[in-house]
């Protein structure tokens, strides 16, 4: 096999994975706003990010159960086209019923990152490009293109303001054609996906090859904490908190999505930087002792007395916060067989998508009956307690490169 191969593969999941995020950046940001200009409520509004985050769930698990078999292209193929026609049909709906809809066919991701069912064969596709001592690295660069294009994305969720003041149209036309454009982004994955060779399948003998019982048990502990991170991020989409800051500071959507678009380039920023603390102190330190103290920031906006008070904190918290997500990413491939990996993706993501797609609805029930900041307090102390529980399952349990590390000391 020429090696040209994987790394032309390799390139193409990065275009699609930048492509995607920068759709999921711009609903992320505006889907809130979106729906409250339809004159839906914050519990409306949290029925509509539970669906699209359910319908993620759904394929997910599918993708999990299947891909390998129904074949990874296909299966890339069939997911970026359902999210590109629920996406359309997003943009073009009216009543609360057919958005309701629209969100759970296509997975409309109003988390603001993307965590859905392309990036759980992605991410089964990518070791095999790498070695052990690069694999972080190279996860960590995919989640730079992702959060350049959540930047880029978060930035564009201010293209309603352009778009009236380009065309003749009124406001609520001008958020249809921003989620439009979110839906496109989609649709040009699908043509990507098109182009990938048959080496990103998985080999014949590897698809019949069952999950050893150890796997199963690491994955059950992973997983089961892994939910409780997934829940408390369930109340913090960033749907759910650019339509805090609109509410609360009652600023325009053009400074949100100046506001998220410094977010994502801090989040891309941290995962370099990840990668480089891994080295030093390991894949589950460097997830553990950055994930603590975003929350801490985090719990703070809350109780900001003004915008640029909260939105300063907001920012050191997203300066830290995605810095364990390529450590976990490659913790996870790192801990279980090559041939176990797109099941092990799988399962820790549908855990994930899962959780996120229950609070939601409860998140913005309680913004709507009780406080706007409330959603945030309960998220980050889920957060802290998460933490502290995955450094005292797994702070002995080391991936390859740091057993091979500690064998040579």
């Amino acid at each position: 096999m020429s090696p040209a191969r994987p790394i032309r593969d390799l390139l193409l999941l990065y275009v699609t994975a930048f492509l995607r995020a920068l759709s999921t950046g711009l609903i992320g940001v505006l889907l809130g706003i979106y729906l409250a200009k339809l004159g839906f409520n914050a519990a409306q509004i949290g029925y509509v990010i539970g669906a699209g985050l359910a319908g993620g769930a759904c394929a997910t698990l599918l993708v999990t159960l299947t891909g390998d078999r129904f074949g990874r292209k296909r299966a890339l193929v069939c997911i970026a086209m359902f999210g590109a026609v629920g996406g359309l049909a997003a943009a073009v709906a009216s009543t609360f019923s057919t958005i309701l809809a629209a969100a759970f066919l296509g997975m409309l991701n109003g988390m603001g990152r993307d965590r859905g069912a392309a990036l759980v064969l992605e991410q089964a596709i990518l070791p095999a490009t790498t070695t052990d001592e690069t694999r972080t690295r190279a996860f960590a660069w995919n989640n730079v293109l992702q959060d350049a294009g959540h930047a880029i994305g978060s930035l564009l969720a201010g293209a309603p303001y352009l778009f009236r003041a380009v065309f003749p149209v009124g406001e609520i036309t001008s958020f249809r054609l921003a989620v439009g454009l979110a839906a496109t982004f989609i649709l040009l994955t699908a043509v990507l996906y098109l182009g990938l060779s048959p080496v990103v399948e998985a080999p014949a003998a590897q698809k019949k090859v069952p999950v050893t019982p150890e796997t199963r048990r690491i994955l059950f502990r992973l997983s089961s904490l892994f939910a409780v991170d997934a829940l408390a991020g369930g109340f913090l989409v960033s749907s759910l908190l650019s339509y805090f800051f609109y509410r609360r500071f009652g600023i325009t959507e053009g400074a949100v999505a100046v506001l998220f678009f410094a977010a994502r380039g801090l989040n891309a920023l941290s995962h370099l930087g990840a990668a480089w603390l891994a080295k030093r102190i390991g894949l589950v330190n460097t997830m553990v002792f950055t994930h603590i103290p975003s929350s801490v920031f985090l719990l703070t906006v809350a109780f900001a007395p003004s915008f640029p008070v909260a939105a300063a904190l907001f920012l050191l918290r997203e300066g830290l916060v995605e810095m364990d997500v390529p450590t976990r990413q490659s913790y996870v491939m790192a801990v279980v067989r090559p041939e176990e990996r797109t099941v092990a993706s799988g399962v820790t993501h549908l855990v994930r998508v899962g959780a996120w797609a229950v609070a939601p609805s409860f998140a913005g029930a309680l913004m709507q009956g009780v406080s706007l900041g409330i959603p945030i307090m309960i998220g980050a102390g889920m957060k802290i307690a998460y933490d502290l529980l995955l450094y005292v399952a797994f702070r002995k349990a080391k991936p390859p490169e740091e057993t091979v590390k500690a064998g040579k000391i």
